[in-house]
């Protein structure tokens, strides 16, 4: 049989697991299996699926040293294929920090609105043989019903998310906590003796924007206070315009936690033109502590995300469930929370008579097309 075309330079494209599957008579999951050691495969199919792989020269060598050694000293990461500053500053912690273990990295990108893609991203790891499994999967691409969980025969650690579906030796959660900074930027603001405190939210898909609305509200709640209705934005400084051009009409908004860094500062962009100042008439804080935070006008309160601390627990817990397959997992440990006040807060205006009249703002998606801030076509 012929191993395919050849390419530039007389050589062959190297075999995929799909090239080994379509030999066999089977599908690439049932060769992820295979390579990967798991029960449930008849001798029949297991003989047919090495056969192949050797007639087809699909990593017999890499297979064979995996098995002798038991590991092949990898990690394989599925992350978000996007530069936003949380998934993309993640990832450069883990990166930093699974070097420092003296495991090679292996990352495969999903996209955003890929319900399959986890599943995809899974499978081609487990066939380059990696020991372990990092999911930085911030997005809730579950369709209806869910689904078979994947099955995976490496120790996982998600991060920033609930466990995914999956049955796996060992399963860690890592990174989980934006409840607890939402809860430090909200009761900062009740502190200085704001009566209540709005909130931009991020899109309701990521996990990380759903924990941040849960701690602005209980917040509120367990201060006896009536949640406003949230506005949702998509992390975009264009959304926090739109967000602020909407909130600068109410008079009684003094105090507005905003999700990210980003829609925070649209929002102070549109505050600031409606005539609201930042912080006398209205105070922001955001959260994230993005590098240009301290140079807005005026710097902006946030609290800052510990990314290097998150990836540092998340692939300490996840080797010591490599090295150690029959020890009890590593506890989790708490997030810090780091809040950095700077000018855009302050106690609320004072006011001679009691407001009346309170807005009820109605929560909706930013639409597609954002203005430019200052544009007067705007709506």
């Amino acid at each position: 049989m012929t191993r395919g075309k050849t390419g530039r330079g007389g050589s062959s494209p190297a075999p995929s697991s799909v090239d080994v599957a379509r030999l066999a008579g089977v599908s690439q999951k049932t060769v992820s299996r295979v390579f990967n050691d798991e029960p449930y495969v008849s001798a029949e199919v297991r003989r047919r699926v090495l056969e192949a792989a050797e007639q087809l020269g699909y990593r017999r060598n890499n297979a064979a040293r995996a098995l002798a050694s038991g590991r092949t000293r990898s990690i394989g990461v599925v992350t978000l294929g996007t530069a936003l500053y949380g998934p993309a500053s993640l990832l450069i912690g883990v990166e930093r920090v699974v070097r420092d273990t003296g495991y090679a990295l292996r990352v495969v990108n999903t996209m955003e609105g890929d319900p399959a893609g986890l599943a995809g991203a899974v499978d081609s790891l487990l066939d380059q043989g990696v020991d372990g499994i990092v999911i930085s999967e911030p997005i809730d691409e579950q369709s209806p019903g869910g689904g078979e969980p994947l099955r995976i025969d490496v120790p996982v650690v998600a991060f920033g998310a609930p466990p995914p579906p999956v049955t796996a030796p060992t399963v860690l959660t890592a990174g989980r906590g934006a409840d607890l900074m939402a809860r430090a930027a909200t009761e900062h603001l009740l502190a200085l003796g704001h009566g209540t405190v709005h909130h931009l939210a991020g899109p309701q898909r990521w996990y990380a924007a759903r924990d941040r609305l849960t701690g602005w509200r209980a917040s509120l709640t367990e201060q006896g206070l009536d949640a406003p209705a949230a506005i949702e934005g998509d992390w975009s400084a264009a959304s926090g315009y739109l967000a602020g051009r909407e909130l600068a009409e109410n008079g009684d908004v003094t105090a507005v936690f905003a999700a990210n860094d980003d829609m925070a500062i649209g929002l102070i962009r549109a505050l600031t033109e409606a005539g609201r100042r930042v912080p006398e008439d209205v105070s922001v804080v955001g959260l994230d502590d993005i590098p240009v935070a301290a140079y807005v006008t005026p710097p902006l309160t946030t609290v800052r995300q510990p990314f290097d601390a998150m990836a540092q627990e998340g692939l300490k817990r996840l080797v010591h469930a490599i090295e150690n397959p029959n020890a009890d997992p590593l506890p989790p440990s708490g997030p810090p929370v780091d809040l950095i006040v700077r000018a855009s807060t302050a106690p609320p205006p004072s006011r001679t008579t009691p407001a009346h009249g309170r807005r009820t703002v109605i929560a909706r998606r930013p639409p597609s097309g954002h203005p430019h801030p200052g544009d007067p076509k705007s709506p």
